[in-house]
C-alpha cells in the first residue's frame, strides 16, 4: 500500500469528514496496511455517519472474522443484511447471507 495514497486519503477527510466514501477508503487502505485497530475505527465512523452504507458490513465483519471475534462478526452481518433489506440491495444481500452461512458452518 502506498503511504502516498494513505496521505492523500486522510486530508480529504480532513477538507470533508463527512464523506463516507473516504472514510471506507481510509478503512480499506488500513486493512491493507494490516493495521486493523485503525481499519475498524474508520469503519465505525463510516456506520455512524451513515447506518445504511451497506458496502461497510461485509468488510467489517470480514475483519472482526480475521481477529476471530465470530460473535461481532455474525452481528455485523445480521445487521448487514437487514439494512440490505431496507434498500433492496439484492448483490449485497446474497453476499451477506452466504458469508454469514460460511462463517456460521464454520463456528
Amino acid at each position: 500500500m502506498s503511504s502516498n495514497r494513505l496521505l492523500q486519503l486522510l486530508e480529504m477527510q480532513e477538507s470533508d469528514p463527512a464523506d463516507t466514501f473516504v472514510l471506507f477508503a481510509l478503512a480499506k487502505e488500513y486493512e491493507g496496511l494490516e493495521d486493523d485497530s485503525e481499519a475498524l475505527h474508520y469503519y465505525q465512523q463510516l456506520l455512524e455517519k451513515d447506518p445504511q452504507y451497506v458496502g461497510a458490513f461485509y468488510h467489517l465483519a470480514k475483519l472482526y472474522e480475521r481477529q476471530e471475534a465470530l460473535l461481532e462478526a455474525v452481528s455485523t452481518y445480521e445487521k448487514g443484511i437487514a439494512v440490505a433489506k431496507a434498500v433492496s440491495d439484492q448483490h449485497a444481500l446474497a453476499e451477506l447471507q452466504s458469508a454469514k452461512l460460511n462463517l456460521e458452518l464454520e463456528l
